[in-house]
């Protein structure tokens, strides 16, 4: 399974991106995918999660910001951000993985994309 992701790029705050993540590979073996970031000196952490039946979940600091969307039998998910703030910043990676359910770990995802960089200037 390879994952690849893209949309990112330098953005105002306020302004919006949408990424997408495309899976290649054994797809139908995926039952859920997730963005992560990561920003500078920080650790990686949870954006939000879909699964192949439909249900998402988000981080708590995403609120009504960000979007989680797409379908995995499409192979194909994405991300919109909206009222993109600097502290957004960081590098968005997307993830999958075997197992069914929503799962905002880490070590949940056994599959990785190498992320996209988002810059969000004030």
């Amino acid at each position: 399974v390879q994952l690849q992701a893209s949309g990112g790029g330098l953005v105002q705050a306020g302004g919006s991106l949408r990424l997408s993540c495309v899976v290649s590979g054994r797809t139908s073996s995926i039952w859920r995918m997730a963005w992560f970031r990561q920003a500078p000196g920080k650790e990686r952490e949870f954006v939000a999660a879909i699964t192949r039946g439909g249900d998402t979940n988000n981080a708590d600091f995403v609120k009504d910001r960000f979007t989680i969307s797409g379908a995995l039998a499409e192979n194909t998910v994405f991300l919109q951000m909206n009222s993109l703030k600097p502290e957004d910043t960081a590098v968005y990676r997307c993830a999958a993985d075997r197992t069914y359910g929503l799962a905002a770990g880490v070590r949940d995802y056994d599959f990785w994309g190498q992320g996209t960089l988002v810059t969000v200037s004030s």
